[in-house]
């Protein structure tokens, strides 16, 4: 199956639907715990690098009511969303990252490895793959139904772990979705200069199926993909679904690349801004409530004891 043709993420789309309060709040969750870190860090509160996800916060958030605790879920360096989504934990995951009391991972995770549960997140690029590729063959020997979700962004299809994992993924008829955030930039490099071809073409070239969409609106995007995952859990096919997405800040702190031209390009595609102009009663409240619980969490948080590790 093949996505619309490549072009900027929201060019021309429709304004977005209304979205129930706990999406939004979600996504504006996500939104100022991002920019919250970006602050720690120039404070020098952070304990080793971080890359925040600020302009992809809806792909987690359209995705999460679509999962359930039995899914795997692999996670990569600019994952605080994914967590956040799949957890709503915004308080273990900055202590982990201040190395804190009630780390998620006692504070040696930091912001890009973290163990929870049945998800996983790693900053070395595509290897989760072939991990998610295992846990997939796990859940269709032994729990049908289920799936393994992994997240790469465009710039991880340069690593050949990925065809090794989308091989055995089509071999073996695995339930494995493989989310492309696509964000058009791998660190400093655009993606015209590091990719050959398509991520769909790719995708075929196994015979594994393709979604690709540059739709920011969580309820179209969840409509979308509800019965290609559906399909993944039942018919045990690999998908990979890309969304052509937009990365607002830097690659991680303060090296961005981009002119000044590209940067506001970028603010112009930005969902907070969309739905502040679309759905101002309902944004604007949410807004304030959101951004004061992440203040509460940095202050909460600050003041708590060091983690017991060294």
């Amino acid at each position: 199956m093949s996505g619309p043709t490549a072009h900027a993420p929201g060019a021309g789309q429709e304004p977005p639907t209304p979205l129930d309060d706990d999406d939004l709040a979600l996504m504006l969750l996500i939104r100022h715990f991002e920019r919250a870190v970006l602050d720690l860090f120039g404070q020098g509160k952070l304990h080793g690098t971080t890359h925040t996800c600020l302009g992809q916060e809806y792909i987690p958030v359209a995705l999460a009511p679509l999962l359930d605790e039995g899914d795997y879920v692999f996670s990569n360096h600019r994952g605080h969303g994914h967590y956040l989504a799949r957890f709503g934990d915004p308080h273990g995951l900055l202590a982990e990252m201040m190395g804190r009391q009630g780390a998620v991972c006692g504070g040696v995770g930091g912001s890009q490895h973290i163990h929870r549960d049945r998800y996983l997140s790693t900053g070395v690029q595509g290897q989760s793959l072939p991990v998610a590729a295992g846990a997939a063959l796990h859940l269709k020997r032994y729990e049908p139904g289920r799936a393994a979700v992994v997240h790469v962004g465009d710039g991880t299809w340069g690593e050949g772990a990925v065809y090794e994992a989308l091989n055995m993924a089509s071999l073996w008829d695995l339930p494995l979705l493989v989310v492309v955030e696509n964000n058009g930039i791998a660190q400093s490099t655009p993606a015209a200069l590091h990719t050959a071809g398509t991520i769909a073409g790719r995708a075929a070239g196994f015979g594994v199926d393709h979604w690709r969409t540059d739709a920011q609106d969580v309820n179209v995007l969840r409509r979308g993909l509800a019965p290609l995952l559906d399909r993944v859990r039942r018919a045990g096919r690999p998908l990979v679904a890309e969304f052509a997405t937009v990365r607002l800040g830097p690659h991680s702190k303060g090296d961005d690349t981009r002119t000044a031209a590209q940067l506001r390009r970028a603010g112009e595609l930005d969902w907070y801004a969309c739905y502040a102009r679309v759905f101002p009663e309902q944004f604007e409240p949410l807004d304030r409530k959101q951004r004061a619980l992440v203040a509460s969490v940095v202050r909460e948080v600050d003041a708590r004891a060091p983690s017991a590790w060294p």
